[in-house]
């Protein structure tokens, strides 16, 4: 059984995407160092979370059927220390966080819960974007209205409020863990050195002084005010048309992440500055019971605070169409260009077809080969034929219908 395992349950939208590519490329050099991070994929720990939650997704989940108990399987084999990291699980139920903790060792084993927060001022904006990245269609306006409302009845507020409601995270993961194996990483504000954040994770994770390739190579880039706009009005256009095994490598990836993501005109996406104080409220809240509880804290408390409003706030939903347009432009060069890629690869699997067809051709034209066929023919119309036919193939160890 590990000796330690170390249980990263989120939050979304702080960091997460590069400790995990970092984790998964290093993998080989940490199990040298008695570290495991069992995944043969580089999502097969959301494959593992969406098994432990039953979650729908997109048809993966369908994929995902067993991957829970086949990594607890494999962390409770190692002899060592386990790595285990999804933001998602964050959303995970009293009763499903139970049960992944058994599945680990707990009590027996020596299991940690980490939690990366970041402040709510910034992720409010970020998880409207990645909403809008997954499909969404719902205007800046009405998802505030939804993540506002106290009933939480919305299937975007109940989402938001389970995988951002630190405290109620905690009571879900942490409930019976003492609080020195609960760690909160806390996001740098901004202007930070870019380093501070994986060096809070690198010393959480016990992963200072080692030689690792840090060098991001999967990441999940933020978008601006007008380009997140142009997405979700994509979204509105083509949702019905496109079906979602598409939009991910197209919109997702292709045009959100490799090239709206790059533009540096636009305004950043930020929380109105009307909701500042309602924001800033709950986050001294949360903030108070988390030093009441003794939790280890790495980073600081005040990196929760977040930034001031903005003096000239971008709304997306009100956007600068001269913007919007601009952004537009670049999606569509973008697009062509991956079609050019997609007409020169036709072209050369059209070749090789072709060229394999001709080579058909010849070899049919063979006397030989007629020969062999005309043989074949004779033998498959008597029922002697038959059986020499069949013992032939028995003796080439062939279970082909070809001679």
């Amino acid at each position: 059984m590990s000796r330690r395992v170390l249980l990263h349950v989120g939050t979304p939208k702080t960091g997460t995407s590069h400790l995990q590519d970092v984790l998964f490329r290093n993998r080989e050099r940490l199990k040298d160092q008695g570290i495991l991070y069992a995944a043969d994929r580089f999502d097969a720990h959301f494959l593992a979370a969406l098994d432990l939650m039953q979650l729908p997704w997109g048809g993966l989940e369908d994929e995902a059927v067993g991957a829970w108990d086949r990594l607890a399987e494999r962390v409770r084999d190692f002899d060592g220390t386990a790595i285990i990291s999804h933001e998602i699980l964050a959303t995970a139920s009293h009763n499903q966080a139970k049960r992944a903790l058994a599945s680990l060792g707990h009590p027996e084993a020596e299991v940690h819960v980490v939690l990366s927060v970041r402040d709510l001022v910034r992720q409010i904006p970020a998880e409207w974007q990645e909403n809008v990245k997954h499909r969404r269609e719902l205007p800046y306006a009405q998802f505030l209205a939804q993540i506002r409302d106290p009933a939480r009845e919305s299937a975007i507020g109940a989402w938001f409020w389970g995988v951002q409601e630190v405290p109620n995270i905690l009571d879900r993961w942490a409930g019976d863990l003492p609080p020195e194996r609960v760690h909160l990483v806390t996001v740098p504000p901004v202007g930070g050195r870019r380093e501070l954040l994986w060096e809070r994770f690198s010393s959480t994770f016990g992963l200072s002084g080692l030689e690792l390739d840090v060098e991001a190579e999967r990441a999940n880039p933020s978008l601006g005010a007008a380009e997140t706009t142009l997405v979700r009005r994509i979204n509105v256009k083509a949702n019905k048309i496109v079906p979602p095994s598409a939009y991910r490598p197209l919109v997702r990836e292709l045009l959100a992440h490799q090239t709206l993501s790059h533009r540096t005109g636009s305004p950043r996406l930020t929380l109105p500055p009307a909701d500042h104080a309602w924001v800033a409220e709950r986050q001294a809240e949360w903030t108070r019971l988390v030093r009441e509880r003794g939790y280890d804290v790495v980073g600081d408390l005040d990196d929760l605070v977040g930034p001031p409003p903005v003096v000239e706030w971008a709304d997306p939903d009100q956007p600068d169409e001269a913007l919007v347009a601009d952004a537009g432009v670049d999606a569509v060069a973008a697009l062509l260009v991956e079609n050019a890629r997609l007409l020169r690869a036709e072209h050369d699997l059209r070749g090789a077809l072709d060229a394999a067809h001709a080579e058909l051709e010849r070899a049919y034209l063979r006397p030989t080969y007629r020969w062999r066929e005309k043989t074949v023919r004779r033998l498959q119309g008597g029922r002697v034929g038959r059986t020499l036919l069949r013992v032939y193939r028995a003796v080439r160890g062939r279970s082909s219908r070809s001679a």
